[in-house]
């Protein structure tokens, strides 16, 4: 479900890309099954692509990659966590809209 400004996080790459990334990160916790997860990803999408540069964006399959899943604890999904430094500055639970994510964000910039 990656797409374009999307990209895609594994267990094999996670602490590469999201952990050690320069830049601020936003996780988004899906499977193919979750329909709020196909909700809210049009709002991903558009955050990702309106913060391109600023912010990388990436989606972890929960079904593929239980070991990342299970390592920041992902009860339900979506689930979106936002990472700077390697760490998780801000997280949020259940479908949430373009306007929630942005202010997930916005306080990491700048």
């Amino acid at each position: 479900m990656a797409g374009q400004n999307i990209l895609e996080f594994t267990d094999g790459n996670f602490d590469k890309e999201v952990l050690n990334s320069d830049l601020p990160v936003l996780v988004d916790f899906w499977a193919e099954w979750c329909a709020p997860c196909h909700m809210i990803a049009p709002a991903v999408a558009a955050v990702a692509s309106e913060y391109s540069g600023r912010v990388k964006v990436g989606k972890v399959n929960v079904d593929y990659n239980s070991q990342t899943a299970a390592r920041y604890m992902i009860r339900g999904i979506p689930t979106l966590l936002l990472f700077r430094g390697g760490k998780v500055v801000n997280q949020r639970v259940g479908a949430v809209g373009k306007a929630e994510i942005i202010r997930m964000i916005e306080p990491q910039l700048g």
